[in-house]
């Protein structure tokens, strides 16, 4: 050995266990492909009903915007609040914590510009703009 190979830093597996579970703590909340178009609409309307959200995140299906909302509820990220007038009115919210996400979802589309632009060749006007 010459030294340099002692001095090499190889994480253990334990650190970088430690070091993976918030991100994937963290991949969790933000995978699969309906959970930030959720967030992202919540975050830019605020406050939407369930048919409301249905319409406006293209190729969702009632179950499965259902099954995400409730997610999203448990992780904090939104909120759901339960009208008193008849029809029952249901409304999301997206909340101060889920607020917190919002540069994440900067960074991601900045990255997905940026990879676009590299990878695919795909320029645009609206993501120059950015």
């Amino acid at each position: 050995m010459t030294g340099n190979e002692e001095n090499t830093k190889v994480p253990m597996k334990e650190h970088y266990g430690n070091y993976m579970i918030p991100i994937r703590d963290a991949i969790e909340v933000f995978s699969g492909k309906w959970k930030i178009p959720i967030i992202t609409a919540l975050t830019f309307y605020e406050t939407c009903r369930f048919k409301e959200l249905e319409n406006i995140i293209e190729g969702i299906t009632p179950k499965m915007l259902s099954k995400e909302l409730k997610f999203l509820e448990e992780n904090l990220m939104i909120s759901r609040k339960v009208g008193d007038a008849r029809p029952v009115s249901v409304t999301y919210s997206i909340t101060e914590y889920g607020r917190t996400s919002k540069s994440v979802m900067t960074e991601l589309y900045r990255w997905g510009v940026e990879h676009r632009k590299k990878v695919l060749n795909v320029e645009g006007k609206m993501w120059d703009k950015c």
